[in-house]
C-alpha cells in the first residue's frame, strides 16, 4: 500500500464505539487456557458475553452480521472504569542512592531532536516534578538544566533553539562549590549563520534528592512518563563531578571504551543488545535500564560514516535510539474479565462482546486446537501478523462513521499502524497486540473517498478480519470443518504445526511474513502438504516477531509499495538483525512459493477471470467440475468486496522470471482491460523506462513434490465473491472442488493419475 493510498483511507463501522473498548491477552489460545480481557469504559457498568463470530459483513447482499452467543461462567456484568493509554517511549532506570546527586553533576548526550519546538522534553532526568535534576529541552526548544529542591524549580537554558534533524552535543555541568551551572549545546556540523550552538553559565540552587526513576527521553510522573522526547539520543553519560567543556567533549567523543572513569556514575551504550529491552550501563555501577514502549533501535548514531549499513557490523556507529511521544506497544491495562476457555470449545474465531446501554465493542480472539493435536484435516491460517501491521490504520485521520464525525476523544487515541508515521514524520516500524486494535473488528469496513478520475462512488467494503469471515462462513455453509491457526503460533511452532493437516487455507490478505513462517509453509509443501492461497498481496513484507516481546512485530520499509521509507542505514530489523524490505529482494519472491506475487492494486471495482485453454485440459478438470466447458468468465457477478467481480483490490500475477515454476498451470486470468484506471502496478516492479506490468490476477495451480500442491487465486476480492446467490456460483464451486480434492489426500488427477502436468506458462 502506497503513501498516497494510506492517506486517503478511512474506516467506518464499530470504530465509533470507543465509549467501551478493549483488547485480549493472548490473542490466540487453546481450550482450557485463560484469556484476559482489558477493558476501558466510560459507563459505570458493562456486560460481557462470549460469542462465536460467524459472519461480520453487514451488507444485505450477503448473509449479514452473524454471531452465536455461548454460555460461559464469565458472562455477566462488571464494573466499568476508564483505563488510560500512556503513550511515549523512553528508557527507565531504577532509583539508587548513587543516582541521587546533589553536590556536583555533569550530564551529557548526543541529541538529534525531531521536534524541538514541540514543548518541554526530557533528555536525561532524575526528576519527580519538584525535586531532582535533569537535562531538558525547554518550551522554546533550547537545552536546559533543571534543579528542584521541593519548593522552587530553577531552569537555566541556552536561549537558542536546537535545530530539528541535526546532531548536537548537549551538556550541563553543575558545581555545588561555586553554585553555578554551565549549559551547552554544540552542533556536530556547524554552518555559517546556524545559531544552534550556544553556552551559558549561571548561578543556581542545588537540587534535592528524590526517589524517582532516572528517565532517558522523558521524566518520571508516577505511573507514567511525561515530557517524552521526540528524536534520537546517543551515548548519554552521568558524572558525580563537574566537568569542564573540554573534558565533556573528550568524554562524548571517546566512545564506549574511553568513557572517563573519574567520577563516572553511568555510561549507557545503546548499541548493545538492540533486539531486547535491555539498556546497558558500562560503568562499574551497572545502572542498567529497560526500554518502555519499544523505541526504535539499531539506529544510526552521531558518528555514522555511511560505510556500513548493518548495525551489528558496526555497532559503534549505531549507538542511537529514536524515541517518540506516540509510541505504544503495551497499553498496560489491568484485567477486567478472565475467561477460562471450556475444554470442549471448538477451534474457531470468537469475540468478547462488550456492551453498555449505548455502545458495543467486539474484541476478537482465536481458539486453536490443543497443542500437538488437530481436530480436522483442514486448517485455516489466520493472517494475524497482517492484522497487527494494519492495526488502527487511519486512526489518526479525520474519519467518519456513517457520515458522523468521530468524537474528539476517539481521535486523541493516536493509535498507529505500520502504515502511519509518527508525529515527528518518522515511520512506525513496531506494532503490538497489547493495545486496542480498532480495525480488527467484525463490522469494520474500508472506505475510500471520491477522487474524480480515479476513485469515484466507491463504497466501503470489508478488509482483513471481516473479509476473512466471508471465507470461514463459506466453510461452515459447505460443511467443511476447519481448525483455526494463527501466524503467531506458526512463527513459534513452525512446520510441525501444519504437518497434521491435509490442506492449509491462507486467507484474503496475508501480506506480512516472518522467515520462520515462510520456512514452515515451504517445508509443509515439500513434504506433500497442500495450500489454498485465497487472497492477494501475500508473502510481501519481511516481518519479525521480537524474541523478547513476542507481542511485538517489526517492519523496516526499504522497497516496494510503501507508506514510508526507513532512514539511510536503518533498513535492518532491530529485533532480529535481518534485512528488512520485501521478501522478493531477499531472494524469496511469492511466485517461488505459491506461484503468484503482487502486481497491482485498485480500489473501486473488481473484474472477472477469463479461463485459459490450459483450464480445459483433463489433468485440471477436477477444478472445474460442475462448470460448463463454455463457461468462460469466472466471478462475473456481484461481490461483497468491490461491488462486482472476483479479481480485485490487490492482485497477484504469475511470472516465471520471478520464480513461478515451469510446471504451474495458469487456469484463468483477469484482463487488464477489465480493470479500471484506478489499478496501478507495484512500483517495485517497474524499472525506469519500462512499461507497467499487466494489471491482472492469475488463477494458478502449482504442483509440489510428494503430491503437494498450491491453488492460488491472486486476488483479495476472491472470497467476497463466494456468497453470491446463496453460495451457488462458479467461484464457490471452484473453491469447493479444490478444497475437497486437496483434503481427500488422494493424488490429484493428472494424465498419469499421479500429478498435475506442466505447462500453462503465464501469458
Amino acid at each position: 500500500m502506497s503513501e498516497e493510498v494510506r492517506d486517503r483511507i478511512t474506516f467506518d463501522g464499530e470504530l465509533r464505539a470507543t465509549e467501551i473498548v478493549g483488547y485480549s491477552d493472548p490473542m490466540t489460545a487453546a481450550p482450557g487456557e485463560t484469556v484476559a480481557f482489558k477493558v476501558s469504559c466510560t459507563a459505570s457498568r458493562f456486560g460481557f458475553d462470549l460469542v462465536r463470530l460467524l459472519h461480520g459483513d453487514e451488507n444485505p447482499a450477503g448473509p449479514g452480521f452473524l454471531e452465536a452467543e455461548l454460555e460461559c461462567p464469565a458472562a455477566g456484568e462488571y464494573p466499568g472504569r476508564e483505563q488510560p493509554l500512556n503513550f511515549g517511549s523512553c528508557v527507565e532506570v531504577a532509583d539508587h542512592p548513587l543516582l541521587r546527586l546533589v553536590g556536583a553533576i555533569t550530564l551529557h548526550a548526543w541529541v538529534l531532536p525531531t521536534q524541538p519546538a514541540k514543548g518541554v522534553q526530557g533528555l536525561l532526568t532524575k526528576w519527580d516534578g519538584a525535586r531532582g535534576y535533569g537535562l531538558f529541552i525547554g518550551a522554546d526548544g533550547d537545552a536546559q538544566f533543571w534543579a528542584g529542591d521541593g519548593e522552587t524549580v530553577e531552569r537555566v537554558g541556552t536561549g537558542r533553539p536546537l535545530r530539528a534533524g541535526r546532531w548536537h552535543l548537549v551538556s550541563a555541568s553543575y558545581d555545588s562549590g561555586t553554585g553555578r551551572v554551565r549549559v551547552s549545546q554544540t552542533a556536530l556540523v556547524r554552518w555559517p549563520g546556524d545559531g544552534s550552538t550556544a553556552a551559558v553559565e549561571a548561578p543556581i540552587p542545588g537540587p534535592a534528592p528524590n526517589e524517582a526513576r532516572l528517565i532517558i527521553a522523558g521524566h518520571d510522573a508516577g505511573r507514567r512518563v511525561a515530557a517524552v522526547f521526540n528524536g534520537k539520543i546517543d551515548a548519554p553519560r552521568l558524572y558525580g563531578v563537574p566537568l569542564g567543556a573540554e573534558a565533556i567533549e573528550v568524554s562524548a567523543r571517546a566512545g564506549a571504551a574511553g568513557a572517563r572513569a573519574d567520577g563516572l556514575v553511568a555510561a549507557w551504550d545503546f548499541s548493545l543488545r538492540p533486539g531486547t529491552r535491555d539498556v546497558i550501563d558500562l560503568s562499574p555501577n551497572q545502572f542498567h535500564g529497560r526500554t518502555v514502549n519499544t523505541p526504535a533501535r539499531g539506529m544510526t548514531g552521531w558518528n555514522w560514516t555511511g560505510r556500513e549499513t548493518v548495525f551489528h557490523r558496526a555497532p559503534g556507529e549505531y549507538g542511537a535510539i529514536h524515541f517518540h511521544d506516540d509510541d505504544l506497544t503495551d497499553a498496560g491495562w489491568e484485567t477486567d474479565v478472565e475467561l477460562v476457555l471450556p475444554p470442549d470449545l471448538p477451534s474457531g474465531i470468537y469475540a468478547a462482546r462488550l456492551r453498555t446501554s449505548t455502545a458495543e465493542d467486539h474484541v476478537p480472539f482465536f481458539v486453536r486446537p490443543r497443542p500437538g493435536t488437530a481436530d480436522s484435516d483442514i486448517a485455516y491460517l489466520v493472517p494475524s501478523t497482517t492484522y497487527l501491521a494494519y492495526a488502527n490504520l487511519a486512526a489518526t485521520q479525520s474519519w467518519e462513521d456513517q457520515g458522523e464525525p468521530l468524537r474528539p476523544g476517539e481521535l486523541e487515541m493516536r493509535l498507529l499502524s505500520l502504515y502511519d508515521v509518527h508525529d515527528d514524520g518518522s515511520g512506525t516500524c513496531y506494532s503490538s497486540r497489547l493495545r486496542p486494535n480498532l480495525t480488527m473488528r467484525p463490522k469494520v469496513r474500508l472506505k475510500f473517498p471520491d477522487v474524480p478520475g480515479r476513485w469515484e462512488n466507491v463504497p466501503s467494503y470489508p478488509h482483513l478480519l471481516p473479509a476473512d469471515l466471508h471465507l470461514t462462513h463459506w466453510l461452515g455453509h459447505k460443511g467443511h470443518e476447519a481448525d483455526i491457526l494463527t501466524d503467531e503460533i506458526l512463527h513459534r511452532e513452525g512446520a510441525k504445526l501444519l504437518s497434521p493437516y491435509k490442506v492449509v487455507i491462507i486467507g484474503t490478505h496475508a501480506e506480512y511474513w516472518s522467515e520462520r513462517m515462510l520456512d514452515a509453509v515451504q517445508a509443509y509443501l515439500r513434504a506433500g502438504g497442500r495450500v489454498m492461497y485465497l487472497g492477494g498481496n501475500g508473502f510481501y513484507w519481511v516481518t519479525s516477531y521480537s524474541p523478547e516481546e513476542p507481542h511485538v512485530i517489526e517492519v523496516r520499509r526499504t522497497a516496494g509499495a510503501r507508506a514510508w521509507a526507513a532512514g539511510p542505514g536503518e533498513g535492518h530489523l532491530s529485533t532480529t538483525g535481518e534485512p528488512g524490505g520485501i521478501w522478493r529482494h531477499r531472494g524469496r519472491p511469492p511466485q517461488g512459493l505459491v506461484g503468484v506475487g503482487f502486481t497491482a492494486a485498485g480500489y473501486d471495482r473488481a473484474a472477472p477471470y477469463r479461463r485459459s485453454a490450459r483450464s480445459r485440459e483433463p489433468d485440471v478438470a477436477f477444478v472445474f467440475e460442475g462448470i460448463a466447458d463454455d463457461h468462460d468468465l469466472l466471478g462475473d457477478h456481484p461481490s461483497l468486496v468491490q461491488q462486482h467481480g472476483a479479481a480485485g483490490y490487490e492482485v497477484d500475477r504469475a511470472d516465471t522470471a520471478l520464480g513461478t515454476p515451469e510446471g504451474a498451470a495458469v487456469l484463468a486470468s483477469s484482463s487488464p482491460s477489465d480493470h479500471s484506471s484506478s489499478y496501478e502496478s507495484d512500483p517495485s516492479d517497474i524499472p525506469i523506462g519500462a512499461a507497467d506490468w499487466p494489471v491482472k490476477a492469475d488463477l494458478v495451480l502449482v504442483p509440489y513434490p510428494n503430491g503437494g500442491a498450491v491453488f492460488s487465486t491472486g486476488s483479495i476480492a476472491w472470497c467476497g465473491a463466494l456468497a453470491h446467490n446463496g453460495y451457488d456460483n462458479d467461484i464457490s464451486r471452484i473453491t469447493d472442488n479444490v478444497l475437497r480434492a486437496f483434503a481427500s489426500g488422494e493424488p490429484l488427477c493428472g494424465p498419469d493419475r499421479d500429478t498435475i502436468h506442466g505447462g500453462g506458462r503465464p501469458e
